[in-house]
């Protein structure tokens, strides 16, 4: 009896493995994925200091270089609620495609950007307005409630 007891476990890992695509349908599926459109933009610092905001040259005050409204996802790999967060901020950056940009900037590889705007806790959202000052969210914001914040806030649409 003890051997089937041991067996059960192994015998549903197996069937996990089989049934999640671990042969060859895998690697097909992987290459889908990594070839498909990405409408979230990662950013490094110096495409950060031209595309939203020039920190070294005008540390005193906030300046946005964009043409349209931004969110900037502040996020790190090991972060369980940034991963929670990234296909909901990738189905909104194609929702919203033309009309708005979703950034998304890595604290761990961009540590003086986090430094200069205080990032302490992940995922944290910065919201860019066209005009007027940004707005800050902190943790995983269910997606409905980005969409109230990006229609409201961002675009401006009145509902």
């Amino acid at each position: 009896m003890k051997f089937f007891k041991n067996l059960v476990p192994v015998l549903l890992i197996l069937a996990a493995v089989t049934a999640c695509g671990a042969g060859s349908g895998e690697s097909k599926s992987s290459e889908k994925d990594n070839t498909a459109k990405k409408y979230t933009i990662t950013l490094n610092q110096e495409q950060f200091l031209k595309k939203v905001a020039d920190f070294k040259t005008n540390p005193e005050g906030w300046n946005y270089l964009g043409d349209k409204p931004a969110i900037i996802d502040f996020y790190a790999d090991w972060c369980t609620y940034c991963k929670k967060l990234a296909p909901v901020l990738e189905e909104l950056a194609k929702e919203y495609e033309g009309q708005l940009v979703i950034y998304k900037v890595n604290t761990d590889n961009e540590k003086e950007i986090a430094s200069t705007f205080g990032i302490r806790a992940l995922p944290t959202l910065l919201f860019i307005p066209m005009e007027g000052t940004p707005e800050v969210a902190q943790g995983a914001v269910p997606k409905e409630d980005l969409k109230k914040y990006i229609e409201s806030f961002l675009l401006k649409k009145n509902k």
